[in-house]
């Protein structure tokens, strides 16, 4: 149509009906290649439409797979939880693709676990409703009828018990058991990961090899290492110069070990605290052990004070068995040897000395001496190579402790520890008899109500009592063999443990006193009348059958004794101090 219009008019100007038709026919052009857009964008919709019924429909027949597939395994778990169930051990697990041999299929690289059943040696899968990590090496499981793990059984509580002889690595050790048989087990349960020491006694699982628990029985228990109690040297009264003695022996080599070294000096290997019964040789035991440790402590800086006590009864370690014993020793010193190794003080403390290691040859039945004596013997010497462990003994017997033992080298420093006198015995009644003990009123009031003042006036007027040499104090008479006399008191005989019970004995008294009077504290009364009643007690101990015998345990020696004969104040009475008027009964036994 354009082309019939003439493109401008007689004057030359642009004919408008021509560009108007120009413009209409460019927008039919463009609308008609809109039109051809919107048809290809419709067919595209209507292909993804087709392709997303098609993927519907591949969806609903999955979703019913799906469905089917579920309730297939819902069966198949429910048929794995119908009794009955069998039992297992866990041997080895193996996780997925273990298996790098070209020798096997694929069914043997997934997930499993190898179990040892009814003596056979399985290798089972485990059911997806179990934790793949709480299946471990020597745990009992729970097996259903196809032999697939469904559950994780309590550990067994029974076994054999057998002893760890040697740790060979994390996962095994070397065991001794009935008729020293020994066996190489493999460490699982609830030991896994856990310190295997020697000479810890383990639950064994005989059929799977596994050791599964530790036991604490009682005869190691009381080899295990205790971390020393708060004791320290002013908690002993009465033993200044003996704690002075044992000071230079002990602590001296480890706080100044690099002057030792240059003068070519060795620290002691081991102590021998003897003398009467009663007298603090344990309690000094304990201060050595508490004393190092802050020593040591001080030393490296660390400000922990750390040290290890271990408290050895003589008796406890005799057994009927031979060889029990010896083992029982060099499991001691197993342990002080392991914890000395990390730089801590170990304190061995033989208790009763003497009914361990009495002299060879001097035995009546089995003789057990002769071989008990050379195993501590060879424990000692080789304590030498070490820097952080000291032995300690007490004996109130040391004539029957055998000679090598006793020797240098060996026990190098012995220190008698002596009866208390008046003034070692008023120390020793200042730790038990404190400020924080009530003192009647009256007591006090006599020293202007100075409590402390009354306190060691009171002390004071016991410890005059105690050690007075008058008829009413009188124990014993001594007939020597050349015919001397001599008259012993209950004073000779005091010890530690008489004191601390003559204290107890005024504080029962002040406490009947507060339940019947109403009074409160202690009184003058209370102490006089607790040392004598504490004496009279032990009127009848002393067994004077044997006077050598006698003499050794009461800490007596020098010119032999013939005879004996104990004074017995058979009229029971208050001690003189406040009333005199007994007279005492020669008793000859």
């Amino acid at each position: 149509m354009a082309d019939n219009q003439p493109a401008t008019n007689g004057d030359g100007e642009r004919n408008p009906k021509v560009d108007q038709l120009a413009r209409l026919e460019n927008q039919i052009i463009v609308a008609e290649r809109q039109l051809a857009q919107q048809r290809d964008r419709t067919r595209e919709i209507d292909a993804k439409l087709q392709a997303a019924g098609v993927n519907n429909k591949r969806m609903v027949e999955l979703l019913e797979r799906t469905r089917e597939e579920i309730i297939e395994l819902k069966s198949a778990l429910q048929r794995d939880g119908d009794f009955p169930f069998g039992y297992g051990t866990v041997i080895a697990k193996h996780e997925r693709g273990h298996a790098k041999s070209t020798h096997s299929i694929d069914a043997a690289n997934v997930k499993s676990v190898d179990i040892l059943q009814a003596g056979r040696k399985l290798r089972v899968g485990v059911s997806p409703m179990i934790s793949w990590d709480a299946v471990q090496p020597g745990v009992e499981v729970l097996l259903n009828e196809a032999l697939v793990i469904v559950a994780i059984a309590d550990p067994e509580k029974v076994g054999e018990v057998t002893t760890v002889k040697e740790v060979l690595d994390a996962d095994r050790v070397l065991t001794v058991g009935k008729a020293d048989d020994q066996k190489v087990v493999k460490i699982g349960g609830a030991l896994k990961g856990e310190k295997i020491r020697v000479g810890d006694s383990l639950v064994l699982e005989p059929k799977s090899g596994y050791a599964v628990e530790r036991l604490h029985l009682s005869e190691v228990q009381s080899l295990i290492l205790e971390e020393v109690p708060d004791i320290s040297y002013e908690n002993i009264g009465g033993l200044g110069p003996q704690i002075n003695q044992i000071r230079d022996a002990v602590e001296l080599p480890f706080l100044h070990a690099d002057v030792y070294r240059d003068h070519g000096l060795k620290a002691p290997k081991g102590i021998l605290l003897y003398g009467p019964p009663g007298c603090g040789k344990t309690l000094i035991a304990k201060a050595v052990a508490s004393s190092l440790a802050e020593n040591v402590a001080k030393i490296q800086g660390t400000g922990e004070a750390r040290s290890y006590f271990l408290n050895i009864k003589g008796p406890e370690l005799l057994n009927k068995y031979v060889g029990e014993t010896e083992r029982h020793i060099r499991l001691i010193f197993s342990r002080a040897r392991e914890k000395a190794s990390g730089g801590s003080p170990v304190v061995v403390f033989f208790d009763e000395m003497d009914s361990l290691f009495r002299t060879r040859g001097t035995g009546v039945s089995s003789d057990v001496e002769t071989t008990i004596v050379p195993q501590l013997l060879s424990e000692i010497d080789g304590v030498e190579k070490l820097d952080n462990v000291i032995v300690i003994g007490a004996s109130n017997r040391e004539d029957m402790i055998d000679p090598a033992i006793l020797r240098p080298g060996r026990l190098d420093v012995k220190i008698k520890i002596r009866r208390p006198d008046r003034d070692g015995a008023a120390d020793i009644f200042s730790k038990h008899f404190t400020p924080a003990v009530p003192v009647h009123e009256k007591e006090i009031a006599r020293f202007g109500g100075d409590k402390q003042q009354a306190i060691n006036a009171l002390i004071d007027e016991t410890v005059d009592a105690m050690y007075a040499e008058t008829q009413q104090n009188q124990f014993i008479e001594i007939t020597y063999v050349d015919g001397s006399h001599e008259m012993l008191y209950f004073g000779d005989f005091t010890s530690g443990a008489v004191i601390r019970n003559v204290v107890d004995r005024a504080k029962k008294s002040a406490i009947k006193s507060l339940l019947s009077t109403g009074e409160h504290g202690i009184t003058r009364e209370h102490l006089l009348t607790a040392v004598t009643d504490e004496f009279r007690e032990h009127e009848d101990l002393p067994n004077t059958t044997n006077p050598d015998e006698w003499a050794r345990i009461s800490g007596r020696k020098g010119e032999r004794i013939a005879h004996l004969r104990t004074i017995d104040h058979s009229q029971p009475a208050a001690h003189p101090a406040v009333n005199a008027a007994d007279q005492p009964t020669v008793v000859t036994p």
